[in-house]
């Protein structure tokens, strides 16, 4: 049996490690590679099978991961190795936004260490109609979903929205619940939180941190595609936008 391919998660993870040596692969006695093998180890990504295959997530396969991040880079003039697709992607993501992707990598770590995200059972919203999980970590995106769908959170963000004397409808399309299927939707409406959870960090959510969104713009709001870790709702009125189309109902 052949180790499992590589995570989202992981490929985060390994690519960070490669950007802050400066794009260079890393040998397997570096101290770095020994810390990485033993941290994805320690994911909740793969089952006991793949634990029990010699060499999974060893030394010498981490440093194999990050010379295919090193040598498939725009800047590396040599021999290309085949990294595959999904590493490709992820070279494309650092390179356009290496900030952004540095911070996912600490705050899967931070996750990680905390014992937080070994805690999250999977949630069929994480993966997309294709099969790809979000650049920005499978773990990040099963713990915003787990939060989003807390009712408790869910309750407040209506009660402050009614507070403010505001109408109860989707931030990005302006659908609204209760006038589409009356007293059935009275109340209704589902919340997104705006900032990544690998920029806003572990903190306590705050009710401004989430929008009110229909079901089919928060949808569109996790959906992934190559290249891009996070929608928020202003994200999405640009699609709109772009696409021509007064919005999705």
């Amino acid at each position: 049996m052949r180790s499992p391919a590589w995570t989202e998660d992981e490929l985060v993870l390994a690519g960070a490690l490669v950007v802050k040596n400066g794009w260079r692969e890393l040998r397997t006695d570096d101290r770095e590679v020994q810390e990485l093998s033993e941290l994805l180890r320690s994911l909740p990504l793969h089952g006991p099978e793949a634990h029990a295959i010699p060499g999974f997530r060893s030394p010498d396969s981490v440093s194999r991961k990050t010379t295919d991040f090193a040598t498939n880079h725009d800047l590396y003039e040599g021999k290309r190795t085949r990294g595959g697709e999904p590493t490709r992607l992820m070279i494309k993501a650092f390179t356009e936004r290496e900030g952004e992707m540095l911070q996912a990598a600490q705050a899967i770590e931070d996750g990680i260490g905390s014992g937080e995200l070994q805690l999250l059972p999977e949630h069929p919203d994480e993966i997309g109609d294709d099969g790809a999980i979000a650049v920005e970590g499978r773990l990040l995106v099963r713990k915003a979903l787990a939060r989003e769908r807390d009712p408790k959170l869910r309750k407040l963000k209506i009660q402050q929205v009614r507070r403010r004397g505001q109408p109860l409808r989707c931030e990005v399309c302006d659908f609204d619940f209760g006038l589409a299927y009356g007293s059935l939707g009275d109340g209704y409406i589902e919340v997104h939180h705006v900032t990544p959870l690998h920029i806003s960090g572990t903190r306590e959510t705050k009710l401004n941190d989430l929008a009110c969104l229909c079901a089919n713009c928060h949808r569109m709001c996790h959906r992934s595609r190559p290249g891009e870790s996070w929608r928020t709702p202003d994200d999405l009125r640009d699609e709109i936008r772009k696409s021509g189309e007064p919005g999705p109902h």
